[in-house]
């Protein structure tokens, strides 16, 4: 579904992707590791045409999609929880939700406002709060709604669990293991591995711009290495 190949990038003089690969599957959930400053985010920003790239190629479905507009990406059915959230403060949570909502994907809508709320029934008990009276776990759940309301084939998540409690962390993934037996694909980033592994298939460690290891879930459990080298502080 979506393949990344030899990824450059920039920000002015200042390089930061040299050569990244990765790829995504159907319904596959796949994993972008690293330290912080690694070139994570900057790898999603360029995938989404928010960075263009310096070179190298992006793809969905075998199109080259490299540096063309957000909009146009997220009609090929990619779905964005951005680093921060950045819901609409202004908006309820309802409102941010159908702000977002479409059907132009092929077949029935498999998310709508009752299947999203079905997955955080928190945010249906808050449907009437603005987005900037939520808690940052809430806020998390109502930006991954969002991004359901797109009905993408593909989500991704740009630091999934950031700065949440132990328990909301906890729900989040539990919801990401439900969007995955949906059959949506998944790329997330976000440092908690020992949870990742509980779901995902793959994995894609970054090292200064570069892919420093690659493998299943099974390798990487076989190469506990692998954390200490590239994943811990």
């Amino acid at each position: 579904m979506l393949a990344v190949e030899g990824l450059e990038a920039a920000y002015g003089d200042s390089r930061i992707l040299f050569g990244v690969d990765l790829a995504v599957g159907a319904g596959e959930v796949v994993t972008l590791l690293g330290r912080n400053g690694m070139g994570k985010t900057t790898t999603i920003k360029s995938i989404f045409g928010l960075l263009k790239p310096r070179g190298g190629r992006v793809a969905i479905d075998g199109e080259d999609f490299t540096g063309r507009p957000p909009h146009l990406i997220a009609q090929k059915g990619l779905g964005l929880v951005p680093e921060g959230r950045r819901v609409f403060p202004t908006l309820t949570v309802e409102e941010n939700l159908v702000a977002t909502h479409r059907t132009e994907r092929a077949g029935a809508a498999k998310w709508t406002l009752a299947s999203v709320y079905k997955l955080f029934p928190s945010l249906k008990a808050r449907r009437r709060n603005l987005g900037s009276q939520l808690s940052g776990g809430e806020q998390q759940m109502l930006a991954i709604g969002r991004a359901l309301m797109t009905n993408p084939r593909l989500v991704v998540l740009d630091e999934a669990t950031e700065g949440l409690a132990p328990l909301v962390r906890a729900e989040i993934w539990k919801c990401l293991e439900a969007i995955k037996d949906a059959g949506d694909a998944i790329l997330v980033i976000d440092k908690n591995v020992d949870a990742l592994t509980r779901f995902a298939d793959r994995h894609v460690v970054i090292e200064k711009g570069r892919v420093a290891w690659t493998g299943t879930t099974e390798e990487l459990k076989a190469t506990p290495d692998i954390k200490d080298r590239f994943l811990h502080v």
